[in-house]
């Protein structure tokens, strides 16, 4: 008999509703930690500043996260998790390889100006910029999408005959170093429209 069979109709609800303050509780704790960083900077901000944001318990926080360090990993993930659907819709246009690599870097660096006004301005001046280390299970999934479009511009003939992992790591790794210093310009959309980066928003 299943699993599903043995559970109770009472208990249904029940299991439910834990899943979806799961949910809550670890969404409160990201929507935290975005402001602390903000405000205080990753080096100042502590575990206790995080928690005193969720209005959560102690207990609580650590039963999702067991330093500032994961917070800030699964902040990244889930900044990756975000951008991955962009890639993808990108993939649907069937752009040759050139195309498709211009566009996603485009849509990296308006993603990451937008990631900037909403939160890493706000960051005390001088700190710098964080690298997480290692790769989350979201960047993993980033970077196979766009192997897989090299891989696919390549089937068809319409990109360069190459190694697609060197070539993934390549493009990401210059969008990557290319966005990390464009964070530390005074106006980085400025910069984007003076680069051709960014399109001139229309007038009203």
């Amino acid at each position: 008999m299943s699993q599903v069979a043995l559970l109770r109709p009472s208990e249904a609800p029940a299991a439910g509703k834990r899943e979806l303050t799961k949910v809550a509780n670890r969404q409160a704790i990201l929507d935290a930690a975005r402001e602390v960083f903000g405000e205080l900077g990753y080096e100042t901000a502590t575990v206790r500043d995080i928690i005193r944001r969720t209005g959560l318990a102690a207990g609580t926080f650590y039963n999702y996260y067991r330093s500032k360090e994961e917070v800030f990993a699964a902040l990244a993930d889930d900044g990756a998790r975000r951008f991955n659907p962009i890639l993808k819709a990108l993939r649907g246009h069937g752009l040759g390889f050139e195309e498709f690599v211009r566009r996603a870097i485009e849509a990296y660096f308006e993603f990451m100006a937008d990631e900037h006004t909403n939160w890493v301005a706000r960051r005390p001046a001088g700190e710098p910029h964080l690298h997480i280390q290692g790769e989350t299970p979201e960047m993993a999934a980033v970077f196979a999408e766009v192997k897989d479009a090299i891989e696919d511009a390549i089937a068809e003939g319409r990109g360069p005959v190459a190694d697609s992992e060197y070539m993934a790591a390549s493009c990401i790794g210059i969008a990557r170093e290319v966005g990390e210093r464009m964070l530390t310009r005074p106006s980085v959309r400025h910069v984007l429209r003076f680069e051709g980066l960014l399109q001139e928003e229309p007038a009203a």
